[in-house]
């Protein structure tokens, strides 16, 4: 029987960004199932948003970024253009290509890479829709289904059920229950995953 992990994410977190080739290779290695919920920052569980954090953390947040970019060895603009941005419309596309079977997170790190390495505007619609046609999918199809009302009622009860669950910040990782924020605690992620 799989394991299974509800990954929590959202689609303007540098951090879910640097995260994924990491996870990717636990979802390979583990033969993982992954629920994918992309969501955003939960205020109501003490999730604060970058831009209304004092200017120290705001500072000291590019300071990580910085350093975890080059430890991961990844392209990241400290400060891309389009950031901070309204993640709603990729949150959309990727439940929209989850619902078809398609490669859901795929296509979530490639709108994260166009907006922090590539520096795009991910809320316009032709951004998004190049995006997941150099996947190979069809972004015109993708990107009609962001406003079918059962995809936008998916993306309120994906914020909804991470309130639920606890989460607060992304990414988050689900396994047996327990959390794991942040992409630097993957490695217990898979420890856990790993045992018996």
């Amino acid at each position: 029987m799989k394991k299974t992990v509800t990954y929590y994410h959202a689609l303007s977190s540098p951090w879910a960004y640097l995260g994924w080739p990491q996870f990717k290779a636990l979802i390979e290695k583990h033969d993982l199932e992954v629920v994918v919920r992309p969501t955003r920052i939960v205020p109501d569980n003490g999730g604060v948003p970058l831009r209304s954090r004092p200017q120290p953390r705001q500072d000291y947040h590019a300071v990580e970024l910085d350093r975890w970019r080059k430890r991961l060895d990844m392209p990241l603009v400290l400060k891309p253009k389009h950031y901070p941005t309204n993640n709603e419309f990729s949150a959309r596309m990727v439940i929209a290509a989850d619902r078809l079977g398609l490669p859901a997170l795929e296509l979530s790190h490639a709108l994260l890479r166009a907006l922090w390495s590539e520096e795009q505007d991910v809320t316009a619609p032709e951004v998004r829709i190049a995006v997941a046609d150099r996947l190979g999918l069809d972004g015109r199809r993708l990107q009609a289904m962001e406003e079918d009302p059962e995809i936008v009622q998916a993306w309120h009860d994906s914020h909804e059920e991470a309130k639920r669950r606890g989460v607060f910040g992304t990414p988050t990782w689900i396994y047996k229950d327990v959390l794991y924020w942040g992409q630097d605690r993957l490695s217990f992620l898979d420890e856990a995953l790993s045992e018996g």
